[in-house]
């Protein structure tokens, strides 16, 4: 993987992604490793971010690295028609990777294409969200033990959230059983459902977030409504709180479940859910900052020891 940029958790095989869960357990146990001393990583954010921004300016910080780029798409040429690939020209003068969020799909995969320097994607679009998906992973298998034939709850918006399209590629390797909740106007688009049907993927689909998809559950994978995706605000209002999370719900849970959520979150789960010994979210985060190292040296081809 040497050199090599992150666009679609699809860029990873189940062999890269054992790598970089195994590289994440290194940095988890000791973070602070000056291994990008020298090095200087963009941060090219046209999509506005707090926990993947600052876990990736985190990672680099941590490694002995500089940051340079910007969280603010207004601040830049592009507000006065620069293109993205201007941009990414201009910036692999500068900096030996790019991390880059952009509200476009497909601007990360044509970022890659015209770099000489790796990209990391840092989410485009509704599309995907690979280094999410890593960190989600990497949370599931430090609180189950393993990635292999869990039973996982996925609840809300499953049209436009790219952290659930990313997760379903990426478990697809492990033989899940996916239970998909969400509105008729949220549901999982088709190619995913496709892909599912042909990777042997088991899935059930449910509009009600009852007791029996909660108690099913070895990880329930709570998303946010966005509102950012939607045209017809009055759309929004109908799903905006279609599902809540409460701490009662989870009295005939499994003892092994865990609740996962990629944040920012707002009603959908309850702030008493916080006290439970299965919330894991704000953990799921912090993961990330360990996950965002690994795949930052993974990409530079730096060795960890």
């Amino acid at each position: 993987m040497c050199n090599k940029s992150l666009v679609s958790i699809t860029d990873y095989s189940k062999e890269d992604i054992l790598r970089i869960l195994h590289l994440t357990k290194k940095f988890d146990e000791q973070p602070n490793r000056r291994l990008l001393e020298g090095k200087i990583c963009a941060t090219l954010f046209f999509e506005p971010s707090t926990r993947t921004r600052l876990s990736f300016e985190t990672a680099v910080n941590r490694l002995g690295g500089r940051i340079i780029g910007f969280s603010d798409a207004a601040t830049t040429s592009s507000s006065k028609g620069e293109t993205l690939k201007d941009t990414i020209l201009m910036v692999n003068n500068y900096a030996d990777i790019i991390i880059m969020r952009h509200h476009l799909e497909g601007a990360a995969r044509y970022a890659s294409e015209v770099s000489s320097i790796p990209i990391i994607n840092a989410g485009d679009g509704a599309n995907q969200h690979p280094t999410q998906t890593m960190l989600d992973m990497y949370s599931i298998f430090k609180t189950q033990g393993t990635l292999d034939n869990l039973t996982i709850t996925i609840v809300g918006d499953l049209k436009y959230g790219r952290t659930v399209h990313s997760l379903i590629i990426g478990m697809s390797h492990f033989n899940p059983t996916f239970l998909f909740v969400a509105p008729e106007e949220l549901s999982l688009p088709d190619p995913y459902k496709a892909f599912c049907d042909s990777h042997n993927i088991k899935y059930e689909e449910h509009t009600d977030f009852s007791p029996e998809v909660i108690n099913k559950a070895d990880i329930i994978y709570m998303t946010r409504v966005q509102r950012e995706r939607f045209t017809d605000l009055m759309e929004y209002e109908k799903v905006k709180n279609i599902y809540i999370l409460r701490k009662d719900m989870l009295e005939g849970t499994k003892d092994n479940l865990k609740i996962l959520h990629p944040l920012p979150r707002v009603n959908e789960i309850q702030q008493d859910v916080d006290d439970s010994p299965k919330a894991y979210y704000f953990e799921q985060a912090k993961n990330g900052m360990f996950t965002r190292e690994a795949v930052i040296c993974d990409a530079l081809g730096i060795e960890v020891e």
